[in-house]
């Protein structure tokens, strides 16, 4: 039986300031150890997570500093509700997702 391949990790991370930006701006992103260190470092600061592997892989094509193409903007205006939501459900409570 072959072998499975294991996935290597990605992430990015994502900032939106209407005020700032038309769009959200990738200000992290790694692999393999880099993401794990992000996610870590995620979940120390209360940054909310939210897992979309194929947005990741998609995200890291890009650079740290680049505001995210329109075609992305559908997919991460549904996390920018789920963030949202989250924030009135619990406010400053401390949580993860994962």
């Amino acid at each position: 039986m072959p072998e499975k391949k294991k996935k290597i990790k990605q992430v990015a991370a994502l900032k939106y300031s209407p005020e700032e930006n038309r769009a959200p701006e990738i200000i992290a992103k790694g692999s393999g150890q880099v993401a794990e260190k992000i996610i870590e470092k995620a979940i120390e600061s209360n940054v909310p997570i939210y897992q979309n592997d194929e947005l990741a892989r998609a995200l890291n094509e890009f650079s740290i500093g680049d505001e995210i193409p329109p075609e992305l903007y559908e997919v991460v205006a549904e996390i920018l509700v789920f963030v949202n939501s989250i924030d009135k459900k619990y406010g400053d409570r401390k949580w993860k997702t994962c």
